[in-house]
């Protein structure tokens, strides 16, 4: 397992580097059990070619037929990540800013705002248009309402990642043009805990009964896991894994990505959809394009590889499925997924079944009737600490842990209740603490934006305050961020997600 902490030296202000790195971890880097799905090429490996947005859409059958007069336009996709970024390849009139619920939110300067490079991945695949490279998003019309949960270390906790749910689901139909109808979960807990219990797969579970489709990542800790990550888990979900291209966009020589969590009990992956070396937006000065110089594709896009991108795929081709189709159930949408991929002949996949994803295939299936499923749902009223399992955010050296959330003592049956009933949020407070504005007068750079907060409660360490004095180091500016250091105190995961650099 990699992990990696930073922490503010509470003497004379100095700012410790990260510690506990394990070595050799920048070429080679472990897998973990929680946070960010994804991993970037990194200057141990610049062999494997990038795979184009161009090349997905003709894999997954999205540039014939019906699929390609598809853009996803009408359809709302929630992104809880790590923000996004200005770049000019993301179309402002495509994106909006929910609330920043990441710690990073109580600087003016990063709130929203992409710090860690994630995001803007992710973003790129559903909606980018970059004219320099000439690449396309898979649903370049879909509405990108982005909620900022992580940190430039890619730090998050589960109650943020819950109360950013819960807050898509009482904010779906806020505009009407572009309900949510998707969520993109590019993120995995490091917990596994009880199904019928954990209050992350009740909070997902939430929202598939609202109506909105869950993609969540399958998770990089490699085929000989034995399960998925947490929400991936979660029967419900549309539960993602990756596929290796091999450089080229026929679908015959595609195989399952060695890195792709598999499981021999509960959930198994739904659906494999192109998840290596893919080439989208670069956010020009993030932590990972600092850290991953070689991994930049020409000067406009970046590569990287995990079930991240992945679930990214899956969620465009669910809002093209959804623009074609708008009345559609969750249910359908992800049984005309699953049922309309791609056999693949080579390897793991072809001996389990699982299939690559297929658009076209999917929207050959709309006619076909869906059975209700029957699997069991979650109560919600287990505990937050089984949910984080080995993921713990660490301020000045001490982790959030127990019954309470980012923001305070928290019990889960509690929470469960208030969710059960898209009550858990009023304007800007959640459970009772105030974390965002009232609404939508916030103003960024996105065509709409959520109002933000400053939090009066107190953090979970002695002594310690929201402010990092590190934040002022860094801001956006023209087309990059500034000079700085992304080394700074705080909000570090002792883990998260990842898989050989690509």
């Amino acid at each position: 397992m990699t992990r990696r902490r930073t922490m503010l030296a509470l003497t004379a202000g100095a700012l410790a580097l990260p510690v506990a790195l394990t070595a050799g971890a920048a070429a080679t880097p472990a897998a973990a059990t929680g946070g960010w799905s994804s991993s970037w090429a990194s200057t141990a490996d610049t062999s494997s070619p990038a795979t184009t947005l161009a090349q997905v859409r003709t894999i997954i059958g999205a540039d014939t037929g019906a699929a390609a007069a598809l853009t996803g336009k009408g359809v709302g996709v929630a992104l809880i990540d790590t923000g996004v970024a200005p770049v000019p390849g993301l179309p402002a009139a495509q994106v909006v800013n929910g609330p920043d619920l990441s710690f990073e939110s109580q600087a003016a300067n990063l709130r929203y705002l992409d710090t860690y490079g994630h995001g803007t991945h992710m973003a790129g695949i559903i909606v980018g248009d970059d004219t320099a490279s000439g690449t396309k998003g898979l649903a370049p019309q879909a509405k990108l309402t982005s909620i900022k949960i992580g940190t430039a270390r890619g730090a998050v906790d589960v109650t943020q990642m819950i109360a950013a749910v819960d807050w898509v689901v009482k904010h779906r139909n806020d505009d009407p043009a572009n309900p949510i109808r998707v969520i993109n979960l590019s993120y995995g807990s490091g917990g596994n805990p009880p199904n019928w219990t954990d209050p992350l797969q009740f909070a997902v579970e939430k929202a598939w009964q609202a109506g909105i489709v869950v993609v969540a990542a399958a998770g990089n800790n490699g085929n000989g896991t034995t399960k998925l990550t947490n929400p991936a888990m979660d029967e419900w979900v549309l539960a993602v894994g990756a596929t290796t291209t091999n450089g080229t966009d026929a679908t015959k020589d595609d195989t399952l990505a060695t890195f792709t969590n598999l499981s021999t009990g509960g959930n198994q992956v739904d659906l494999l959809a192109p998840g290596t070396s893919i080439a989208s937006l670069r956010d020009p000065g993030s932590n990972i394009d600092n850290t991953y110089p070689s991994a930049r594709v020409g000067t406009t896009l970046f590569k990287g590889s995990g079930t991240s991108q992945a679930t990214a795929v899956v969620s465009a081709a669910a809002a093209l499925v959804l623009q074609s189709k708008p009345s559609a159930t969750p249910d359908q949408v992800k049984e005309w997924l699953i049922k309309g991929g791609t056999f693949l002949p080579t390897g793991k996949a072809g001996t389990m079944g699982l299939l690559e994803l297929n658009v076209n295939g999917a929207l050959a299936r709309t006619g076909t009737a869906v059975a209700k499923p029957t699997w069991n749902t979650s109560s919600g009223n287990g505990t937050f600490e089984l949910s984080r399992g080995t993921s713990h955010v660490v301020l000045d050296n001490t982790p959030l842990s127990g019954e309470r959330s980012v923001w305070g003592a928290l019990a889960a049956p509690q929470w469960a209740a208030k969710a059960a009933t898209q009550s858990s949020w009023s304007g800007g407070t959640w459970m009772g603490f105030k974390i965002a504005g009232d609404g939508w007068t916030g103003t960024s750079w996105a065509s709409k934006t959520w109002a933000p907060a400053t939090w009066a409660v107190t953090p979970w360490a002695t002594g310690a305050t929201w402010t990092d004095p590190a934040w002022t180091g860094r801001t956006w500016s023209g087309r990059t961020w500034s000079a700085g250091t992304w080394s700074g105190r705080t909000w570090s995961s002792d883990d998260w997600s990842a898989t050989s650099w690509s």
